[in-house]
């Protein structure tokens, strides 16, 4: 097949996402054209079965907001017709699948037909999406996709609760390329973050106030008062300076480490021993899945899509918002026990293959192929 993606091409997860399953597709033989404004932060290579094709806005004065909808929806045409493209598949309804209605339409009227799925991933439908300012435009784009998944069945019942849809939502649950997680994981250098005998706490975010980072410093208080550990947070964002402001006024701020966008994700969550998610929403919770790959054990609230994921008492322990008491009687719990802290390790990563890539790319092999199936 020849599949045209549309993604935001940035750090988020969805653009992770959309970009690693469009490298897994494309080695499964399909050809893939990433339709965006700048290559995907992923998407480190091109070959004969992925391409890159650029949207460029052209500024001009007579625009106050330059329309990337009217140069996106343009753009799709021209590669569909270029590559002959079998079916487009956006990620996130805001303002691909418009964008993408709007190419469908375009193209029919020369008489070719483009069928489009449409991922929904969470902010796009939670928040943006149900804006009264958008949310005609998303609804009516969500029902006019051929296909439409969503990226856990929590975020698919909070769509059909914003949303009048009018066709079924397929769940199809991100997922993790265990084939190429680095393999000498197990010799990374523990003592260079921690001493021998602290146990290293971990939490990867945007630092947005959705994330709670107040409530993870306090938790992580809680935990340090009873058991010698230190705080790893990687990540950037407008809660970082509060964070630290909250850490030493608590009289931790040596315990507690900032590391900011970090390329080494990987490194540092092969020695931790516990991952903190303490956030307000997640529609599925990818960093808690990304924690468990590697055998971390997560402390998480029970929100949105988490509780599909981080299985409460197998791969860790889920609890109320706001329940800071809660996650660091469960935290301590974990990490008091070094034969329980084994097996909630060994269990996270059993659960977190359940979502292995080889698992999840053929859910939408099938979807495409019944998309191509009733369009011919």
């Amino acid at each position: 097949m020849k599949i045209a993606i549309v993604c935001y091409p940035t750090f988020g997860g969805s653009g992770v996402v959309a970009t690693e399953l469009g490298i897994s597709l494309s080695k499964r033989g399909h050809e893939i054209h990433f339709v965006t404004y700048k290559q995907p932060v992923r998407l480190e290579y091109l070959s004969h079965n992925i391409k890159y094709h650029e949207v460029i806005v052209p500024e001009y004065p007579l625009f106050h907001y330059q329309p990337y909808e009217l140069a996106l929806s343009s753009k799709l045409v021209t590669v569909v017709k270029e590559h002959q493209i079998d079916l487009l598949h956006v990620h996130y309804a805001i303002p691909h699948a418009y964008a993408g209605f709007m190419a469908q339409q375009m193209l029919k009227a020369e008489g070719i037909e483009l069928p489009m799925m449409t991922t929904l991933h969470g902010t796009d439908i939670t928040l943006v999406g149900s804006h009264s300012f958008y949310k005609p435009a998303v609804n009516f784009s969500i029902n006019q996709s051929n296909v439409v998944t969503s990226v856990s069945e929590s975020l698919r019942q909070d769509t059909l609760a914003i949303f009048d849809i009018n066709k079924d939502i397929h769940v199809v649950p991100n997922f993790i390329d265990f084939e190429n997680l680095p393999k000498n994981v197990g010799d990374c250098q523990r003592d260079l973050m921690a001493e021998e005998d602290e146990k290293i706490i971990t939490h990867v975010s945007n630092l947005r106030p959705v994330k709670r980072i107040d409530d993870m410093i306090q938790v992580f208080d809680k935990i340090q008062q009873k058991i010698k550990a230190k705080l790893i947070i990687i990540g950037d964002g407008p809660e970082r300076e509060n964070a630290s402001k909250l850490a030493h006024k608590l009289g931790i701020r040596d315990r507690v480490m900032f590391l900011g966008k970090s390329n080494e994700i990987e490194k540092i969550l092969c020695y931790s021993d516990l991952f903190l998610l303490p956030s307000e929403k997640e529609s599925f919770g990818l960093a808690a899945l990304e924690a468990m790959a590697y055998g971390v054990p997560v402390i998480s609230t029970n929100v949105g899509g988490v509780p599909e994921v981080n299985r409460h008492g197998e791969s860790g322990y889920l609890s109320d918002l706001g329940d800071i008491d809660d996650m660091a009687n469960n935290a301590v719990k974990i990490l008091s026990d070094p034969e329980q802290l084994v097996q909630f390790k060994m269990r996270a990563r059993q659960i977190a293959l359940e979502f292995d890539m080889q698992r999840i790319v053929p859910l939408y092999e099938k979807l495409y192929q019944s998309m191509l199936t009733k369009n011919s």
